[in-house]
């Protein structure tokens, strides 16, 4: 009797926790003042604790990449006092990096842009990929927008959309 409640205690567990882990790292967010279409997935590859190092992996889906992509430009609040490796921070597309020609991390104005040495192509996916990050010392939802550059485009960076993240 006493293995059989512990099984289904263990079940239990697993179906109702999971699911909101899995969710949690996919952005699924109930209210967060951005469309849902304008929600990124991502995922925090070492669990996003607070103070802790970590690596966000910032996916950008096919459907949204209209354009081929010369510069990518991430904002995040002002109240975000996680550090970034501007040195550790990759693209990658078909799980392949691209050669990037620069990056620049401008702490004051809280914005990272990427130049790769060659655009991106319209239709591919792509994750961002922000190695060495220090999270912040306390939690709390980080909106972190995504803006791109195409080349041969008005010099306007276009909205692509929000990662919603969650630091505990």
């Amino acid at each position: 009797m006493r293995r059989l409640l512990s099984a289904l205690a263990l079940t239990g567990f697993l179906v109702t926790a999971l699911p909101s882990l899995t969710w949690a790292q996919n952005g699924f967010t109930l209210f967060s003042g951005i469309k849902r279409e304008n929600e990124l997935p991502f995922r925090l590859d070492f669990g996003g604790q607070a103070n802790g190092w970590d690596r966000y992996i910032l996916k950008i889906p096919a459907k949204k990449m209209k354009l081929a992509v010369g510069q990518f430009a991430i904002t995040y609040p002002d109240y975000y006092k996680g550090t970034f490796d501007s040195k550790k921070i990759e693209v990658r597309v078909k799980g392949k990096a691209v050669p990037l020609s620069e990056v620049k991390w401008d702490k004051e104005g809280k914005l990272i842009n990427i130049f790769p040495q060659e655009p991106v192509p319209a239709g591919s996916a792509v994750e961002l990929v922000l190695s060495n990050v220090k999270n912040p010392a306390f939690g709390g939802v980080y909106y972190f927008n995504c803006q791109v550059l195409s080349p041969g485009d008005v010099p306007l960076l276009r909205y692509v959309g929000s990662w919603i993240m969650t630091i505990s």
